[in-house]
């Protein structure tokens, strides 16, 4: 472990050194990029100081306890050995997690897209229901929200809704996410009190930085049209919606939210570059099979992630085997408890495969 963090101080001092350098400030990307990379080692240095003083007091503590001439120290540096003997097996656990290679995808804001499954309307309510629960957790976090593209469902909810979430690693909490969420509850349209099962799927997309990706003008095709549902006259009548289609790949990305033709073509591009990314990101994961499997953090979007069980009040997360009886809360945006367990199941799966090397 000692060892371990001589490198990571290193590395600080080397990283402390260029930030304040004027070329790498110039250079904005790298300047970011090494900015992150402090924050992450000052953490990581500090956890490093405590445990080295852990150690350092044991030690200390060990040689008073030996020599044995005063009784009166004997007693204190007993007591100072028990409390090091409790404390630097719990730090040297948190330094091993801290010391997991981070994903540098974690630090990025993401693009939520939901889309109404199977159930009609129900799946439309549904959708709705997890577009909610998303912004009140995201809300309860410090994030920020902000829709991209919409399409409302006949009897409330949507077909489809595309929103972003900025703030601090959005992506590291939010990949879990991804995948086909089931309910099972008895819908406003059911006159028999029959319980149906509906679904939606949630796609997190890491959101790409103009740097992320090249993006050629010339490659991209632009089409604009009449924007379809609410919105009043100006949206209805004029070509303010704006679809993107990337030729070479054959993804598009399209937004009628705004009326301003040039703020729709925006929020497009940012889907649009975001959808790319994570095609290319895909191939990256399938290329690295360990790292795909050790959760779904962005694995098979058909897979079924978690039930919402309305009748027995249940929440049940699949991929962990996690049942809790708190749909009412969770519903409401209290997710923390599901994506921690995620999070700390990930980590261990981590720590397997690096436990020999730490």
């Amino acid at each position: 472990m000692l060892s371990k963090l001589k490198i990571v101080n290193q590395r600080f001092d080397e990283v402390s050194d260029l930030i304040i350098q004027p070329d790498i400030i110039m250079d904005q990307k790298r300047y970011v990029k090494l900015n992150k990379e402090y924050k992450d080692l000052k953490s990581l240095v500090d956890k490093g100081e405590e445990y080295k003083s852990a150690i350092s007091n044991l030690e200390e503590a060990k040689e008073i306890i030996a020599d044995g001439s005063d009784k009166e120290m004997v007693e204190m540096a007993k007591m100072q050995m028990e409390e090091a003997n409790e404390v630097i097996p719990k730090l040297e656990e948190e330094l091993k997690l801290m010391l997991i290679p981070k994903d540098p995808e974690d630090a990025k804001n993401v693009i939520v897209e939901i889309r109404a499954g199977t159930g009609g309307d129900e799946a439309s309510i549904f959708a709705g229901d997890l577009y909610r629960m998303y912004t009140k957790f995201a809300s309860d976090k410090g994030w920020r929200t902000e829709i991209e593209d919409i399409s409302e469902g006949t009897s409330g909810g949507f077909k489809e809704i595309i929103f972003s979430i900025t703030g601090d690693d959005v992506y590291g909490t939010m990949k879990f996410e991804s995948g086909v969420h089931r309910v099972q509850r008895v819908p406003q349209t059911e006159t028999q009190g029959r319980v149906h099962t509906s679904a939606a799927t949630v796609m997190v997309l890491p959101e790409a930085e103009e740097f992320d990706i090249d993006l050629k003008t010339s490659d991209i095709r632009v089409d604009y049209y009449c924007a379809s549902g609410p919105g009043g006259q100006s949206v209805n009548t004029t070509y303010s919606a704006v679809r993107l289609t990337h030729e070479p790949t054959g993804i598009s990305a399209q937004c009628q939210d705004q009326k301003s033709q040039h703020k729709n073509k925006d929020k497009a591009m940012k889907v649009l570059r975001s959808r790319i990314y994570e095609v290319e990101l895909e191939k990256k994961l399938k290329e690295d099979a360990a790292k795909r499997n050790s959760l779904v953090s962005s694995g098979d979007r058909s897979a079924k992630i978690r039930t919402y069980n309305y009748p027995q009040g249940r929440v049940t997360e699949h991929r962990i085997g996690l049942t809790l009886y708190d749909l009412s809360n969770i519903i409401n945006g209290d997710i923390h408890k599901i994506v921690e367990e995620l999070k700390l199941h990930e980590n261990a799966e981590k720590l397997k495969a690096t436990d020999e090397d730490l």
